[in-house]
């Protein structure tokens, strides 16, 4: 499996995804989405984390599109899409296949020889501990089918 990350618990998954340093992007578009708050309330949620070089892997143009206001809803499916309901460790991760994320469609868990992969995105840091759940780095963004941005 890949690098632990972190272990902090006292903080919440917003503001431990700060205080990482490699989540500027994903903690700016949950901003725009107005999810902040809802992934500093009770939870516990598992986010599979866009790093910002993932970002950066996006097609020129994107996140800037989704940060417009008209553009909202396609952000927010976008983000749920990386937000899992509950508390899942690395390990539980592997015992996945297809787990419904917050966004209201499921997603493809898989092996990749001894890492896993979410849709494709390999888990690049995992188990970041926090108060209200766990961040896992991904190193993709992770987009729903097309028809799903329309809900």
């Amino acid at each position: 499996m890949n690098n632990t990350v972190t272990n902090v618990r006292t903080t919440n998954l917003i503001d431990s995804a700060a205080a990482n340093g490699s989540f500027k992007t994903l903690c700016k578009a949950l901003d725009a989405a107005e999810l902040t708050q809802v992934l500093k309330g009770a939870g516990p949620y598992t986010v599979f984390a866009p790093t910002d070089e993932a970002f950066g892997k996006l097609p020129q143009g994107t996140l800037d599109n989704w940060l417009k206001p008209e553009n909202k809803a396609e952000l927010i499916s976008v983000l749920k899409y990386h937000i899992l309901p509950g508390r899942a460790s690395a390990a539980d991760v592997g015992t996945f296949s297809h787990p419904k994320m917050m966004q209201g469609l499921s997603t493809h868990i898989a092996k990749d020889g001894d890492r896993f992969t979410i849709d494709g995105a390999h888990l690049v840091g995992t188990d970041i501990a926090t108060s209200n759940g766990v961040i896992h780095a991904i190193d993709a963004v992770i987009q729903p089918p097309k028809a799903a941005f329309k809900h």
